[in-house]
């Protein structure tokens, strides 16, 4: 959003720390919720690795298979797609979603990525929601263990979604976003043409509904 000057600079920073802060808390309730259960299972031994690891229940740890440059390559695609289909769903100029739907559709595509793309490293697809619950375990007790395992990974859900959201609002800032008509450059109209003219967009965007709900 900063990149493609829809967010102030100055948000920038209270945005990260409030997702961060968020993400920490969250992190925080669970484990205080399942603690017994925590403990029940582990023995009281908190660890990334082994039979009875447990960190991966707040964070992302790649799988077996999975390369460092298969890692990031697989969070720059994701988030890529995530920010490009939101930025469709939301821009004013483009059909999108019915209004009142955006939330459901934004959901909807989260899920669909999730089940297609989850089976690498889970789908951070975003830094805080991956940086800020590492913090937290790193603090109750799994320690560094949470930064060094599988080759130091914690620091591709980071640079990866970074990478992909900037790539996914260019992609969609220049295949899609450049080509709306501006709607400042029309000649000067009579109102009553203006109105029919605005009638006749609203018809069709009905249409285009009903026949989407149709299908």
């Amino acid at each position: 959003m900063v990149i493609l000057g829809k967010l102030k600079i100055w948000k920038f920073p209270i945005y990260v720390t409030a997702q961060m802060l968020g993400a920490f808390v969250g992190a925080a309730a669970v484990f205080g919720l399942y603690y017994d259960a925590f403990m029940d299972f582990t023995s009281g031994i908190l660890s990334v690795t082994g039979i009875n690891a447990t960190g991966h229940i707040f964070a992302s740890y790649p799988g077996r298979h999975l390369t460092v440059l298969g890692g990031f390559v697989d969070q720059v695609v994701g988030t890529g797609m995530l920010v490009l289909c939101i930025l469709a769903v939301v821009d004013g100029r483009n059909i999108g979603a019915p209004r009142g739907v955006e939330p459901l559709a934004v959901g909807l595509i989260l899920l669909g990525i999730s089940v297609s793309m989850g089976l690498n490293c889970g789908y951070p697809l975003n830094p805080a929601r991956d940086l800020g619950p590492r913090l937290f375990t790193a603090a109750a007790g799994w320690g560094m263990e949470v930064f060094s395992t599988a080759d130091y990974w914690w620091w591709i859900p980071v640079a990866g979604p970074l990478v992909g959201g900037i790539a996914g609002a260019v992609i969609y800032c220049l295949l899609i976003e450049l080509h709306h008509t501006n709607h400042n450059d029309r000649p000067h109209e009579e109102p009553e043409e203006e109105e029919d003219e605005d009638e006749d967009e609203d018809s069709s965007l009905k249409d285009k509904y009903e026949m989407i709900n149709m299908s």
